[in-house]
């Protein structure tokens, strides 16, 4: 279900797509974000590399630091896989990059080139994030999910995505990550119990 929700997502924000175009609603969400304050980037600029195809290859050494070979095999598998296949969707969706396309655009860091849709850091950091979360806990799944949507926020925010860019990348990642769960496996969600069975493991771990 994940998975093909995440297709929906992805060609709904495909649809309104166009070369040389962008539409008023989507130009002023860009604007929006993009005139924030530049004392935003360092933080966004340090979450924003979450997304960059090295963070899969960084997981995968910590998920094998915890012992966990499945996980880190997913991240490598999903994480790297987002990243080549958004190189390859750019090729066959020729939309710029923001200075291409808007005027009065303010790029934070180095010099754009290539296709913006989709954002390669937006599908590898929901990719990243979509593999993780069976083997979080409640919280540590909210901050991952955050994250990831943090990475897609930054890569507007600097300039280098227009918003449909990243929510195609978001979908695209998310579908990567699901897949690889289809595919190979992930584990069980993780048991809640109620108030009486925690008293219950309590009473029995003081009595062993």
């Amino acid at each position: 279900m994940r998975f093909v929700l995440a297709l929906v997502l992805l060609g709904l924000s495909a649809i309104p797509v166009r070369r040389n175009h962008v539409g008023p609603l989507e130009t002023h969400i860009f604007h929006l974000i993009n005139g924030l304050p530049g004392s935003f980037y360092p933080v966004l600029w340090a979450i924003m590399q979450l997304g960059n195809v090295i963070a899969a290859f960084v997981a995968a050494a910590v998920a094998l630091i915890f012992r966990k070979v499945r996980l880190a095999v997913d991240f490598l598998l999903a994480g790297g896989g987002a990243w080549l296949l958004a190189k390859l969707v750019k090729q066959f969706v020729d939309r710029g990059r923001p200075p291409q396309l808007l005027q009065h655009v303010i790029v934070r860091g180095g010099t754009l080139s290539g296709h913006g849709y989709v954002s390669g850091h937006a599908a590898t950091a929901a990719a990243l994030a979509t593999v993780a979360y069976p083997y979080l806990g409640k919280r540590t799944r909210i901050v991952v999910i955050v994250l990831a949507a943090i990475v897609a926020f930054a890569r507007v925010y600097v300039g280098a995505h227009l918003p449909l860019d990243v929510v195609g990348g978001a979908a695209m990642g998310w579908a990567i990550g699901s897949l690889v769960h289809l595919l190979f496996g992930a584990p069980p969600p993780r048991r809640r119990h109620t108030a009486s069975q925690r008293l219950e493991i309590g009473r029995m771990q003081l009595g062993s």
